[in-house]
């Protein structure tokens, strides 16, 4: 039986720089994946690998921001690789940005849709970082699968962009803050150079997010940025933030 259709809006983001067909119920592009797409340093020419990619928002702000720029855009559910195929052609990326039908720990699959192995400069990742153990799933499935992931996801999905990166490549992804040492250590076999940015919802609160960094085959050391506060104290989001999710400016952590 085939799929039921995705009911869908079509949605504005970094102030317009970007459309993007969403499902209209369900996981929704948020803050996360342009913040990511912020913290990923790149050149013009370089390949770079979304791994679950989702509708492709944080794979296509990159490509927005780095004119010239390659970009892989995997996401496991053809629904919303769908999508993401729709989003690059409604963005006319269609010469530079691609969307792949791929399981994010699937090599094998990815190196099938030429994605092999030492074949990528950047690699950057939004995984589900919730477990059911902090959690409620939603009855929605794909809400479910964008944001609660199996015991042990993150190792493995780290391992698949140590494998898809060249020697030197860089890997950007978002976390929980409160997993940030769960990160250090997934990162510590194959990555060093580490670098973390903080993301607080508001000055003096504990931070939500962690944007984290890291080379491939690096040098050991970790270099912790300056946090970006998201809101002031009456809610409003603070300058900082909407240079980034407005005006399309990288953060401090992205080094080309």
């Amino acid at each position: 039986m085939a799929a039921e259709p995705l009911e869908t809006t079509e949605d504005a983001v970094l102030g317009g720089r970007l459309r993007l067909r969403q499902p209209k119920r369900g996981h929704r592009v948020g803050h996360d994946a342009i913040l990511l797409a912020a913290a990923a340093g790149a050149r013009p020419g370089e390949q770079a690998v979304d791994l679950g990619a989702g509708v492709g928002a944080a794979g296509l702000a990159l490509a927005a921001r780095v004119p010239g720029l390659k970009v892989a855009l995997v996401e496991i559910d053809p629904g919303l690789c769908g999508l993401a195929a729709d989003n690059i052609r409604l963005n006319r990326m269609d010469e530079r940005v691609r969307a792949v039908l791929g399981d994010a720990e699937n090599m094998d699959a990815l190196a099938a849709a030429s994605l092999a192995a030492g074949s990528a400069d950047r690699v950057l990742m939004n995984p589900p970082f919730h477990s059911v153990k902090q959690q409620q799933a939603s009855p929605d499935p794909r809400r479910r699968l964008a944001h609660i992931g199996e015991p042990g996801l993150l190792p493995r999905w780290i391992a698949t962009a140590a494998s898809l990166l060249k020697p030197q490549g860089v890997l950007t992804l978002i976390w929980r803050a409160d997993g940030l040492a769960e990160v250090r250590s997934a990162l510590a076999e194959a990555f060093g150079g580490i670098a973390v940015l903080p993301v607080l919802p508001r000055d003096g609160a504990p931070a939500i997010r962690v944007l984290v960094r890291a080379v491939k085959a690096g040098q050991a050391g970790e270099t912790i940025y300056p946090a970006l506060v998201l809101n002031d104290a009456e809610g409003k989001p603070t300058v900082a933030a909407e240079a980034v999710l407005r005006h399309a400016e990288t953060l401090s952590i992205a080094e080309a």
